[in-house]
């Protein structure tokens, strides 16, 4: 059973760059069948943008979302966990922030991202979320 967080974290984050725009990086979480990316300049976070954000801060805000940069609609980083963080620590962590997803920071840079989904595979296997998030794409 995993007890760390860089036993069950998705390494080797997507990162995007702040201007970026909103299709761009649309694309890209198709292309790649992911949920999120992390917004940064260089080694430094500036956010995370997920595939909510995208339709709720982007398209729902009205714009030309090839025009829109992806840092206007980033949600601020508010939290991080170190891959040698234990599980417990990150679930109490999204339960206190109530975030869905933690960036993964090793030596100032980030290097993963854990989700509330790879939580529960691991933790509680029998629960739906577990079920959800461990199914495949519907793509």
């Amino acid at each position: 059973m995993a007890t760390k967080v860089r036993d069950i974290m998705t390494g080797s984050p997507t990162s995007v760059s702040p201007e970026l725009d909103i299709v761009t990086v649309a694309r890209a979480m198709r292309d790649e069948e992911i949920g999120a990316v992390l917004v940064a300049e260089g080694d430094d976070l500036k956010g995370v943008v997920t595939d909510r954000d995208l339709v709720v801060r982007g398209l729902a805000a009205g714009g030309d979302p090839a025009q829109a940069k992806i840092g206007q609609i980033a949600s601020k980083v508010t939290a991080t966990v170190g891959p040698d963080d234990s599980l417990d620590k990150a679930a109490q962590i999204m339960r206190e922030r109530s975030v869905r997803r933690l960036p993964v920071i090793e030596d100032g840079r980030p290097v993963g991202i854990v989700s509330i989904g790879d939580l529960a595979i691991e933790k509680d296997s029998a629960s739906a979320l577990a079920d959800i998030s461990a199914a495949r794409s519907n793509t």
